[in-house]
Order: C-alpha cells, then structure tokens, then sequence
C-alpha cells in the first residue's frame, strides 16, 4: 500500500463550519428530492427528511471527526476500515429499530409513508458514509495543495532573493577587479588597452544581461571564461603556463550562469607570483549526459597569509550557497589546499529536467 502519510498528516479540519454548511444542506436537497421522489415535495416530506437526516449524522461526524483523523491520518488503515464497518453497522441497525417508532412519538399527527425498506437503511448510510468521507478527503486535498504552492511559491521567491543578492555581490567585486587591470594599463600606457576595454566590454554584457537567466549554456559559459583569461593576460604579460582543458558531449548543456567565473577569478587573483614560471593556472571543464565537472588548480605564493588565502573568502562561500538553493543534494564542492597550491572541484548530476533544450 502506497505511503500516505506525507499528506494525511497534513489534514485538518479547517473551516468546519463552512464544509458543514455546504455539505449538510447539500445532502438535504438530494435526499429530499429521493424521498420526494422527485415531485414537488410536501411538509410530511420535509418532515422525515430532516429526521433521516438527523440519524445519519451522528455515525457521519464520527467518522469525519473521529476516525479519519486519528485512524486514517495515523495510517492505521486496517483499524480504521474495521471501525468504519463498525460505525456503518451499529448506526444502520439503531434506525431499523428505532427510527420509525421515534417519528411516530415525536410527530403523532402525520402518517409517514414507508420512504424505503427495513433493509435499504445500511445501504443508505453507506452511500452516505463514503460520499462524504471523499468529499472530505477532496476538500483537505484542495487546502492542502493550495497551501503546497503557496509554500512553493514562496520558497522561490526567496530563493530568487538569495540568488539576486549573492549575483548582486559578485558582480561589483568583479567589477572592481576589472577596473584595476584597465587602470594598471592605462599607467603604463600600453597599446593593448583598447583591445582590453572591447574584451571587458563582452565580458559585461554577459555579466548585466545574460546572468539574469536562470541557465545558460555551457558555449556561453566557456566562452566567458575565454575572454575573462585572454583579459587577465593583458595585466600579466610573459603568463603561459595555464591549460583550459574541454571535454564536452553537448555545448547546449545548461548550467546555472556565473558559477565557475568566480572561481579562474580567484586563481588570478590568489594564484599569481612574482616568478611567472612559477605559476600555473590548471583548468578542467567535462561533461555528459547529465554529469558535469569543474576542476581549477593553481599555485599559491609562499608569503600568501590565511586571510587571503582563497579558501577563506567570500567568493567561495557564495559559490557554495549558490549551489546549495540551485542544485540541492545534487552536487558536490570540494576544496584543497597546500602550502603551494589550491584546487577546487564542482561536480553536478541530476540535471535532467534542467537542461531540456
């Protein structure tokens, strides 16, 4: 038997004397308009169908009220289908007995017509049992799911929130950054500075219009990190010793946008030393079906303090608060770090329904 419990655990009785209203006079038309038998009715008739329905109310609110919630809702469904039985054949049996001698008290001076058989009253409950248990059960699903996408909803729009704010941070300091190498070739007053401000200009456009999408694609996303090393080489002359290494099934693969920049930034940033043979910048991106890995290493100068060791800043802990709201239980973030170098590892699967295209 499928787990019911997520949901059941979730039924309440909210708006009792709404559903009560509505329901209640709903089953007085239709029983009415039967014991009427679909003539127009006279008082006799609006008698017996206030008494019907008075006897089937008691066994009906006890299953509404009694046994769903502290049976049905606890999972307990063989106990509680025995104690629908119970309740369906206790009450059924008490109005054979005893109704039509109540309403020969309680009404001496009308004449009540047979409205049905002694043995059609179990029927009756039945029917009338089971009708409003599914009533029920569609009214809690209603006010359960209505509450799920409000909950839905707003859980996105934090999570939107979130992302805003971490891109929102980002990009300023990316910026700044950008604006030092633009500034320390302006000093020097290089030639190549025209072709840094075009190159900085792409990488912008990228930054203010395409990392408002939810996913780009992986051609987008490598070739802003192509850009972002070919503008990082205007500030470092004479750097060589970096490898960007491609391996990849599908170039339409979509990915979260802006999430490995951060990461060859702080290789630049971290990275570099005054001996440029030294230094090295190692860069792997792979990719297929549905798994994707991002590898970047690079070397760590030996007078690199913990407070401004890579690892400790906030780019990375933005990296990783992203991943965590866009990729839930479905990646992997890894660091190293040695007195000389500094690697991390991103890894996603279970990007399935992400990456439709």
């Amino acid at each position: 038997m499928p787990n019911l419990n997520p949901y059941l655990r979730k039924l309440n009785n909210h708006s009792p004397l709404l559903f009560n209203g509505v329901l209640w006079l709903f089953a007085y038309v239709i029983l009415l308009f039967i014991f009427s038998k679909g003539e127009h009715p006279i008082r006799v008739d609006y008698v017996y169908t206030t008494s019907f329905l008075a006897s089937v109310a008691l066994p009906t609110l006890i299953n509404l009220y009694m046994l769903m919630p502290r049976l049905l809702k606890k999972e307990s469904y063989g106990l509680y289908c025995i104690s629908f039985v119970v309740n369906l054949l206790v009450f059924s049996q008490l109005h054979t007995l005893f109704f039509k001698p109540m309403l020969d008290w309680l009404f001496p001076n009308y004449f009540f017509v047979s409205y049905h058989s002694d043995t059609k009253p179990f029927v009756v409950f039945s029917i009338f049992l089971i009708a409003t248990s599914l009533i029920k059960l569609s009214e809690d699903w209603f006010h359960f799911n209505r509450n799920e996408n409000l909950e839905l909803k707003q859980k996105n729009q934090q999570m939107q929130t979130q992302l805003s704010a971490l891109r929102s941070q980002i990009n300023p300091h990316f910026l700044f950054n950008s604006l030092n190498v633009i500034y320390s070739l302006a000093i020097e007053k290089k030639e190549s500075i025209t072709n840094a401000i075009v190159q900085l200009s792409d990488i912008l456009r990228y930054i203010i219009y395409d990392s408002d999408m939810e996913r780009v694609t992986l051609k987008e996303e490598i070739a802003l990190l192509e850009n972002y090393i070919a503008f990082q080489k205007f500030r470092v002359h004479g750097f060589e010793n970096l490898t960007f290494d491609v391996e990849l099934e599908d170039e339409q693969f979509k990915l979260y946008p802006m999430l490995l920049l951060p990461l060859v930034e702080n290789s630049f940033k971290h990275g570099m030393m005054k001996d440029l043979s030294a230094t090295y910048i190692q860069i792997s991106l792979f990719q297929k079906a549905t798994e994707f890995r991002f590898t970047i290493e690079n070397s760590l100068p030996n007078n690199d303090t913990e407070e401004e060791n890579p690892h400790s800043g906030v780019g990375l802990e933005h990296i990783r608060k992203n991943l965590d709201i866009v990729y839930p239980n479905a990646h992997t973030f890894e660091t190293i770090a040695t007195e000389d170098r500094f690697k991390v590892s991103i890894s996603i699967t279970n990007t399935i329904i992400e990456n439709d295209h």
